[in-house]
């Protein structure tokens, strides 16, 4: 056990040490970096534009204080990354692509510093390169990577080329990578414009983020942070959520807000409808705003997200499917809100001090002074036994937000 342990505290260290290094001077984090082997002895690092994907991953690593999350969330939207029109967040940032005729040009000087290259055009040999009618280098159009280009240049160290090959091989192999930059090829993401390409919103990514601001929310109050930091973190957290859509009108949304869709393209509104990933993250943001959680088998409720506003401002009739899947009604007061966990009715109360009640079949009540089951109930309400009919969570309303 002593060994494992000392595992777990190593790997954190390197862990927490990558995070580190990975801070970018904006202060937000890089997603992916590249690693390129040079020779047989040295590899070097280098790095993509800012993603979406890397601030995800850094707040949901749960490694940042609160204020630090604070300053990667404040920078993010300072970043190339916010859209404002829809005032949320690109996946990656976007970029003007090279015109038809921008591509595939050789710089005459790499050219001429590759005795391999220059032979070749010298001897109007079209293997490799061709220099065009307007004195333009370029590589074989029929190429389509570095492995196209390394088998014609082994099928040229067959021939009277064999010296040259040998010796300018690795530096025409990097000539290709500097005009083609494929190690930096992400796909449709940074080529297309549509399909969740450039310019494009992807919402299940946007929903990664708001569970993981979420996140640092609990952790900020878990970890007794400042009122201030606080704040300003749920101020993020509802901002994200405001601009999912959801939360929007039809006109702006591009679809009817309630269904899923994959992406929003620039000067579109959103496509490819489908029941994305999104909702799952949807699903999981919002018990946590109801503050629904289980810990070490138990339910307990801590609902310091929730706004006083959600609570109803009228009586209304609640319907709800059991765990007999059947219909069933249920009288609201004013100044309530009700939601069920595995078919059971939760009805949070505004109080003035929190405590549960808990309702069984048999009409029996068992009572708790604070906000934490115990693992027996628990258990039933997870197992959907019909055993609990009603849990009513008294809130004290100092908790909310």
């Amino acid at each position: 056990m002593d060994e494992i342990g000392q595992f777990f505290d190593l790997s954190l260290r390197y862990l927490e040490h990558t995070i580190d290094a990975n801070k970018r001077p904006d202060n937000l984090y890089h997603a992916y970096n590249l690693m390129t082997i040079e020779g047989d002895d040295k590899i070097s690092i280098s790095y993509l534009s800012e993603m979406l994907e890397g601030q995800v991953a850094v707040l949901s690593s749960k490694y940042l204080p609160g204020d630090e999350a604070l300053t990667v969330l404040d920078n993010l939207k300072k970043s190339k990354l916010f859209r404002p029109d829809q005032y949320s967040y690109l996946l990656y940032p976007n970029k003007d692509l090279s015109g038809f005729w921008e591509k595939n040009n050789l710089p005459k000087e790499a050219v001429e510093q590759s005795p391999l290259l220059t032979q070749l055009v010298s001897d109007n040999n079209v293997d490799i390169i061709e220099k065009d009618l307007n004195g333009i280098y370029h590589f074989n159009s029929n190429f389509k990577n570095a492995n196209d280009l390394n088998d014609a240049l082994n099928e040229l160290s067959k021939t009277k080329y064999a010296s040259l090959v040998d010796k300018d091989k690795m530096q025409v192999l990097q000539i290709f990578e500097d005009i083609f930059n494929h190690k930096a090829f992400t796909g449709r993401s940074g080529t297309f414009f549509g399909y969740e390409g450039l310019g494009s919103i992807y919402w299940h990514m946007v929903s990664k983020l708001l569970l993981a601001v979420e996140e640092s929310c609990l952790k900020a109050v878990e970890d007794g942070e400042s009122p201030t930091v606080i704040a300003q973190l749920l101020a993020h957290y509802h901002e994200i959520n405001e601009g999912i859509g959801v939360h929007k009108s039809p006109s702006l949304y591009g679809a009817f807000p309630t269904d899923p869709y994959s992406h929003t393209p620039a000067g579109k509104g959103a496509q490819q409808p489908g029941m994305t990933g999104q909702v799952k993250e949807d699903i999981l943001s919002r018990f946590g705003e109801l503050g629904v959680f289980v810990k070490n088998g138990h339910l307990h409720f801590n609902p310091c997200m929730l706004r006083k506003s959600e609570f109803l401002e009228e009586a209304k009739i609640f319907e709800y499917v059991d765990v007999h899947q059947e219909l069933q009604q249920l009288p609201i007061e004013k100044g309530s809100l009700c939601f069920t966990y595995c078919q059971v009715p939760i009805v949070y109360i505004l109080a003035q001090e929190s405590s549960l009640t808990i309702t069984h079949k048999n009409g029996s009540i068992t009572t708790f002074k604070d906000l934490n089951m115990d693992d027996k109930i628990s258990q039933k309400i997870f197992e959907r036994t019909g055993d609990i009919t009603q849990v009513k969570v008294q809130i004290k309303e100092s908790i909310l937000n």
